[in-house]
């Protein structure tokens, strides 16, 4: 059995019983519905951290996978295990995960050397790479894709391209495989490439991969995003790249960007000019938490700061579920009327609200 295979099987036999695993490695927290919260791995006392307690056996909402809110990390029971009892090597990991599961050790393996790449993976040159070998969205599986989340409003995305075949490592030591992509710039207050976001397609463009985990980052997130057109005193922010297009369906002309995570939507920075800045809050404790951070940050800045809720989880489950018409009607009332008028009333009337 490889390093990869073996740690997957360990994880999975730890997420059997994730509660059990989290009592005993995160002990100074607690269960809260189908969550335990803790302030980080490393077991401190708080409520940044929610590991999931139940779900599938993989992919996404898999029980045993965590995220920091404070952070933006996230993993599975292998890695709460590393960070509780400070271990550093994966084989002292897989020793105590081996010893809480009453588990023999394995015969040792011989891992293969891998090669070192010119340009360091992960890094905002790599990002800057990937971006300039895509290609515009229009007409390809990233549209068909986006068009089947109900996203239709796609007019000035040059943040947002797509690569046929994007490399997709499942885990460190495996194989490299390829799948369609959408590939989203993430960029600087400057507009400078610093990262960039991955989402992995299913060929028919129908869905997402059937992978693990088929969004990915890399490079220099903090503090920048995946924007759509040039903020000057009025901006939209939220995590996610579909929450955001979905927003767009509505206010077309109102300047987004898109963090990509809870913990990044709190470290935005704010463009010099800005006055006011609406806050896409996703309903889940991450969400709730960037959006308390956000209000504190903009308080101290002296911008003004309006939430904006969906009805449901978030705002591309509204617009797919609920339809465009209620996704107007809900944000109309949330809105500053000054900016209905700018953004929403402006936009009907010159046919470019979609």
């Amino acid at each position: 059995m490889t390093m990869t295979s073996h740690a997957a099987e360990l994880a999975h036999r730890l997420a059997r019983d994730a509660e059990t695993v989290c009592r005993h490695y995160l002990s100074n927290g607690r269960r809260e519905g189908r969550y335990w919260l803790v302030g980080d791995v490393r077991n401190t006392p708080g409520r940044s951290l929610f590991v999931r307690l139940k779900g599938r056996e993989s992919g996404k909402g898999a029980a045993g996978k965590w995220t920091d809110a404070a952070t933006g990390d996230h993993g599975d029971l292998l890695d709460v295990i590393r960070g509780s009892c400070g271990l550093v090597d994966f084989h002292d990991v897989a020793d105590e995960a081996r010893r809480f599961l009453s588990l023999p050790r394995p015969e040792p393996q011989f891992e293969p050397r891998q090669r070192r790449a010119s340009t360091p993976a992960g890094s905002p040159e790599s990002a800057r790479r990937l971006f300039a070998m895509s290609q515009p969205i229009a007409g390809t599986i990233a549209e068909t894709y986006l068009r089947n989340r109900g996203i239709t409003a796609l007019h000035n995305v040059a943040s947002l391209r797509f690569h046929p075949r994007c490399y997709y490592r499942p885990e460190k030591y495996a194989p490299n495989e390829t799948w369609p992509a959408i590939v989203a710039a993430v960029t600087d207050l400057d507009g400078k490439i610093t990262g960039a976001h991955r989402t992995w397609l299913d060929p028919s463009g129908q869905d997402k991969a059937a992978i693990d985990t088929p969004r990915r980052a890399m490079g220099h997130l903090l503090g920048n995003a995946v924007r759509f057109d040039v903020a000057h005193d009025v901006m939209a922010a939220g995590e996610g790249i579909e929450t955001m297009l979905s927003l767009r369906c509505i206010i077309p002309t109102m300047p987004m960007v898109a963090a990509l995570s809870a913990a990044h939507l709190a470290a935005i920075l704010f463009p010099v000019t800005l006055r006011r800045l609406y806050i896409a809050r996703d309903a889940d404790p991450a969400g709730e938490g960037a959006m308390a951070s956000l209000l504190d940050r903009t308080n101290e800045a002296r911008i003004e700061a309006i939430t904006l809720s969906p009805t449901l989880d978030d705002f591309n489950e509204d617009l797919r579920t609920l339809g465009i018409d209620a996704l107007r009607a809900a944000l109309r009332v949330q809105i500053a009327p000054e900016d209905v008028a700018r953004f929403m009333e402006l936009a009907a009337s010159t046919g470019t609200e979609r």
